[in-house]
């Protein structure tokens, strides 16, 4: 029996991306050519300044590339509007940061809220409770981010970037500020989302333990890839559990 290939969600092809300096023009990206398709978990590595989160921020649509195509769900990016662009991101894509990014002034709930007042114009609190659930927070939702930990922050971040449901989720150095407990502990979550909704996750890292638990690595240096490989090793940790610590 033939199995079907899963549809491709980014593809790029001859993607780069220039920023004038003055009279210089930093390449920050070349040539980069790929394809993630529905339910890949990607890891991108390499050292600092190598274009990881150059290439994420396009991936996004928070920038576009100076050069190629970018194709995603089949729609050229670049011939969007600002608006279709923003509703785009707003309905379809999920952000993780390495810093959290949560309103200081709002509790857990009303963060995780937050996309789906911007898209829809109004509150779902039943859904933000349930995503709070998912991540193991449902006892800390009215909970300002200053009476949270680095790893309870970021599993809102988490929940926040699953508020409207995307089809793609992109986490930059999202175990960065985080103890190892709490990064293996996150890495387990996004592993069991990836599993069980095959949602399409990119992660930038440096972090060897973290990238090895995704199923593909992508590696970039000067700007390019220069290595592009799966990890038939990968999977989840058999203790792994949605929410777990």
């Amino acid at each position: 029996m033939e199995t079907r290939e899963a549809p491709s969600i980014v593809r790029m092809d001859g993607v780069g991306k220039v920023y004038p300096m003055g009279r210089i023009r930093v390449h920050a990206l070349r040539d980069v050519t790929l394809s993630i398709r529905q339910g890949d978990f990607v890891a991108v590595v390499g050292p600092s300044g190598s274009g990881k989160s150059t290439l994420l921020n396009l991936i996004g649509c928070l920038d576009l590339p100076s050069e190629g195509t970018y194709q995603l769900l089949g729609r050229n990016v670049q011939s969007l509007k600002d608006n279709e662009l923003s509703r785009l991101r707003g309905e379809g894509i999920g952000f993780v940061f390495q810093d959290y990014s949560l309103l200081r002034r709002f509790d857990a709930l009303r963060n995780v809220e937050l996309p789906h007042y911007y898209v829809h114009g109004r509150a779902n609190h039943g859904r933000a409770l349930q995503l709070l659930s998912e991540v193991g927070l449902a006892g800390r939702a009215a909970h300002k981010p200053t009476e949270l930990s680095g790893g309870e922050q970021q599993r809102v971040a988490v929940a926040r970037a699953l508020m409207n449901s995307p089809f793609l989720l992109l986490a930059d150095e999202p175990t960065g500020n985080l103890d190892s407990k709490s990064g293996r502990e996150l890495i387990d979550l996004l592993q069991r989302l990836n599993a069980e909704l095959q949602l399409t996750m990119v992660m930038v890292t440096h972090d060897p333990s973290v990238s090895s638990r995704a199923h593909r690595v992508i590696h970039l240096q000067d700007g390019q890839i220069v290595d592009d490989r799966l990890q038939e090793s990968a999977g989840l940790p058999p203790d792994a559990a949605l929410g777990a610590g």
